[in-house]
């Protein structure tokens, strides 16, 4: 038989075989479908009825690349994603033809453009600002755009090691997260704030209680520049963390002080703590036996609860104030949180920013509570816009993990993350190369400074952390804008001074 026709029987054997293999699988699909009680639509639709499910899973992605316009996706839309790619590629993130974005929505924040912008010579370097000043180890930072909680855990091995090679380069901060400290945070040298959360992983003892020893231990490393305190997060408030069993491998277990393989879920407060006198005695512990500034992270739920922590400290002097709040949002992030929580709970950032920074103020805390805002700040109008409400630094974790190369796949909580960054699967963790990536994260924050400082100069003024509310003006329901500063009065307002007088 000659070689041609010999080809030509074996596709044609291979087809039938396949067509064999597919019709013998419907049939199953069909009984199985048909005889099972648990799905309507499959039992009245067999076979056919599973698309439904394979379309709606696919709907996602599809909707991602072919649908959805710039603008349009939640959390995060396309141009925002793409500011952060190209950033941290080192691409040029000029843009032609206009803005795609609607300036009418209410909540826009428009920032005013001054006259008479400075000038490149009349351009001010960002001071490092200093934290804790009544701590034996006050922290200067550097930086006023750093990285948030991610806890090894939650994310990768590669994905610590390449946050923390790049937040060395970038000379940035970079949080822990309430999984401890592990030796992928400390190798790229970077400077490490540590959180303590509710389950304390890391600075544990056998009871879960926490433990003086170990918080020596942590704070030993001189890297480890301040601690903080976690009550509550954006995504969540009101429950712990959540990391799946099948997250926990035993060098994560071993971290934490956990066991391998179950479910690790953190108690939804300090049980420790019932009143914010027993918070300020806390805070106040911590940084006695570590010597290291000690701030808390919290969500706002109510004017009345932050007046009243406020109050408590100012009864008991400025000296036992936390030396940071670091504030998340309810549009703050996370691997795992249910529905309700991630949709429902907790004030926005852009409401609780300028509230928190308004009463610290009115205590005459200003110099000594720095304000850190978190939640869903990953381009340089967010990150500006919360250093003009009154923030002294702004956290992302979100960016950060798309400067990485995360695309939003939603698989977090699953172990399934296809970049390798929430997955501990060492199949799909050699996606992300250490080596390749931490150039991208420097990057991505280098950008973000330089960016911030651009818009900074376009409102008047020589540096970020000399704009405010007045640089700002909110888009209100009618389409008109109004000054930020209207809307939210400063306690203490700069004066206007012009550039050309400095």
């Amino acid at each position: 038989m000659p070689i041609a026709e010999h080809a030509l029987l074996i596709i044609a054997l291979v087809i039938t075989l396949l067509f064999g293999l597919t019709v013998l699988t419907a049939i199953v699909f069909f009984v199985v479908d048909r005889w099972q009680t648990g799905d309507a639509i499959r039992r009245n639709y067999p076979v056919i009825g599973r698309f439904r499910y394979l379309f709606s899973d696919l709907g996602e992605f599809f909707r991602q690349y072919f649908f959805a316009m710039d603008r349009e996706e939640m959390p995060f839309n396309r141009a925002q994603r793409s500011w952060i790619e190209r950033a941290a590629e080192g691409q040029s993130n000029t843009l032609a033809f206009g803005s795609t974005r609607n300036l009418g929505i209410p909540g826009t924040a428009i920032f005013v453009n001054s006259f008479f912008p400075p000038l490149e010579q009349q351009y001010a370097t960002t001071k490092p600002l200093l934290i804790g000043p009544g701590a034996r180890h006050p922290y200067l930072a550097p930086s006023f755009f750093n990285i948030s909680g991610m806890s090894y855990g939650a994310i990768s091995k590669p994905a610590v090691q390449a946050l923390s090679q790049g937040a060395k380069e970038a000379g940035i901060w970079m949080n822990t997260g309430e999984g401890a400290l592990s030796s992928y945070h400390l190798e790229g040298g970077c400077d490490i704030v540590f959180q303590i959360g509710t389950a304390k992983y890391g600075v544990r003892n056998k009871e879960g209680h926490l433990s003086d020893e170990k918080l020596r231990e942590v704070a030993a490393h001189e890297t480890v520049r301040m601690f903080e305190i976690k009550l509550s997060q954006g995504a969540k408030p009101g429950k712990g963390g959540i990391l799946p069993g099948a997250k926990i491998s035993p060098e994560i277990a071993m971290i934490r002080g956990i066991e391998p393989g179950q479910d690790s879920i953190s108690p939804n407060r300090h049980a420790e703590i019932n009143t914010f006198d027993d918070l300020i005695d806390m805070i106040g512990h911590v940084r006695e036996v570590t010597g290291k500034p000690v701030g808390i992270k919290m969500v706002v739920g109510s004017e009345v609860f932050v007046r009243e922590f406020f109050d408590t400290i100012v009864a008991r002097g400025a000296d036992s104030a936390p030396d940071f709040i670091t504030l998340d949002g309810g549009e703050g992030g996370t691997g795992a949180a249910p529905m309700p929580l991630l949709d429902l709970v907790g004030m926005s950032i852009r409401d609780s920013l300028p509230l928190v920074v308004n009463v610290r103020d009115e205590c005459e805390l200003k110099e000594r509570i720095r304000i850190v805002a978190a939640g869903k700040l990953i381009n340089p109008g967010d990150v500006a816009w919360a250093i003009a409400a009154g923030a002294d630094f702004v956290t992302s974790a979100r960016g950060f993990m798309f400067s990485l190369g995360c695309i939003q796949a939603l698989k977090c909580n699953k172990n399934t993350c296809p970049t390798g960054i929430t997955t501990h699967d060492p199949h799909l963790q050699k996606g992300l190369v250490v080596e390749r990536k931490h150039a991208r994260v420097a990057r991505y924050a280098r950008e973000m400074i330089h960016e911030v400082e651009t818009i900074a100069h376009s409102v008047g003024v020589a540096e970020p952390r000399m704009m405010g509310r007045r640089h700002v003006r909110i888009v209100q329901s009618d389409g008109r804008s109004v000054p930020f500063s209207q809307i939210y009065p400063s306690v203490n307002p700069v004066i206007e001074t012009s550039i050309s007088q400095t």
